[in-house]
């Protein structure tokens, strides 16, 4: 029989991997539901561009001469929660990296904390993910995102750093 030392020990040992298994399963559903957002965001700004397209369409009546009137302007509807939102907005001055989504935001603090640029399959274990070929590439992914949106800096292919902005600046994407 073991000792209440030992059998405390074990079941802390025991409670430490449950732990380590929980933060994996909590990292990859972070990802998936970053995914899903992103999915649904995409949908949301597709129906309401066809939405307005429609909308124009239809308003536009052809009148009894063969000529058409003007489609009137379109009027600014209140979108519920969430419909057109940018998930991750253009940098511009002013802008903290808290703005983003925890994902891009760990790997902007991530890559401002690096002494030089980072390739996506360094970055993938220090955001605690596994280093298989889809975490690498859906980091990518963001990575390419945020330096379309100016927050990182693609100075050679695969190669990111924080982005340079304010005058003086050399930034190959500005051009």
């Amino acid at each position: 029989m073991a000792s209440l030392p030992e059998e405390l020990q074990a079941r802390e040992a025991a409670a430490r991997v449950r732990v380590e298994e929980l933060q994996a399963e909590a990292a990859k559903l972070a990802v998936r539901l970053e995914k899903a957002r992103e999915d649904l965001s995409r949908l949301e700004v597709t129906r309401e561009t066809v939405a307005q397209v429609l909308a124009e369409l239809s308003a536009a009546k052809v009148e009894p001469d063969g000529l058409t009137q003007d489609a009137p302007e379109p009027k600014e509807a209140s979108a519920p929660h969430g419909i057109g939102v940018m998930m991750v907005p253009p940098w511009r001055e002013g802008l903290v990296a808290q703005v983003l989504p925890d994902a891009y935001r760990d790997i902007v603090e991530i890559v401002a904390d690096a002494p030089g640029p980072l390739q996506a399959k360094q970055i993938v274990p220090r955001i605690g993910l596994p280093t298989t070929t889809g975490k690498i590439e859906g980091t990518r992914g963001k990575l390419k995102r945020l330096v379309e949106r100016g927050w990182l800096d693609e100075d050679a292919p695969g190669r990111f750093t924080l982005a340079r902005h304010g005058p003086g600046t050399d930034r190959a994407n500005s051009q």
